[in-house]
């Protein structure tokens, strides 16, 4: 379960990739629709990371990466990079399932990544917190 799209040579389009999420097709649609529409990215279908990851649909703002969807079977995970005031932000906001996703972060300079499957409207919901926080709430950087 969770397979992923491992296949370099065959390039997957929006709705193979929904597809292969099986029941939770519509939450990957709907997730790509509402980064598309609402909080105005662009997207592309690539295959960055090599072959563990497989091939995701990346949206950015800009020249700023927001995140990356990858298709599984049954489900869907979005990769995303956020600051420590980004996560802290919502915190109190999401569910547990989330909350677990932000405190086990890999650490990345102030913030971290996670990477968050989506099985549910209640993780879809979650997630949507966290990326708009990501496209609308800049980090403080300090000056030295």
């Amino acid at each position: 379960m969770y397979e992923r799209l491992l296949n370099k040579d065959k390039r997957p389009t929006h709705d193979e990739l929904a597809s292969y999420c099986g029941k939770n097709a519509e939450l990957f649609m709907s997730l790509h629709t509402f980064l598309s529409g609402e909080l105005d990215t662009i997207s592309e279908i690539r295959f960055p990371y090599g072959k563990e990851y497989g091939w995701s649909i990346c949206h950015r703002k800009g020249k700023k990466f927001i995140c990356d969807i990858f298709a599984e079977n049954g489900s869907f995970t979005v990769m995303v990079r956020c600051s420590t005031q980004q996560y802290e932000s919502i915190y109190d906001n999401v569910q547990d399932y989330m909350k677990n996703y932000i405190d086990h972060k890999y650490p990345c300079g102030d913030g971290g990544w996670i990477q968050y499957r989506v099985i549910n409207s209640e993780h879809l919901d979650d997630i949507k917190k966290l990326l708009i926080v990501k496209c609308t709430l800049k980090s403080k950087t300090k000056k030295k």
